[in-house]
């Protein structure tokens, strides 16, 4: 699925399912929340966090990426109800980053290190 293909299913999918977008601020707010979800499976998956239950430890790796899946679908919503096409958007922030850090993190140390 293309990024444009995924703005065209989120918005088929709010007009046939969701009967409408929530307003921008509440999309925030959700957005927020989902991101936090996936900080708290990244702490116990990656981090130094513990699972509460050793069965929440078996399906982490699931839970996570239906996670950042909501992530992306509440950052589809937003873009699609504030006008953003995603894939230009996209493409100008990739230029954006290539044109300012082209030489900037080569020069890093930190990140040449085995």
């Amino acid at each position: 699925m293309t990024i444009a293909q995924a703005q065209t299913a989120v918005d088929n999918w709010i007009k046939d399912i969701g009967i409408r977008y929530y307003n921008e601020l509440t999309n925030t707010a959700i957005l927020t929340e989902e991101v936090g979800e996936v900080a708290r499976l990244m702490a116990r998956i990656y981090g130094e966090q513990s699972f509460k239950k050793k069965a929440d430890e078996l399906t982490a790796k699931d839970d996570l990426a239906d996670e950042v899946a909501d992530v992306m679908f509440v950052l589809i919503c937003l873009a699609n109800q504030t006008g953003i096409d995603l894939t230009e958007a996209l493409k100008k922030n990739l230029a954006k980053k290539t044109g300012r850090d082209k030489e900037r993190h080569a020069g890093n140390k930190k990140l040449n290190q085995p």
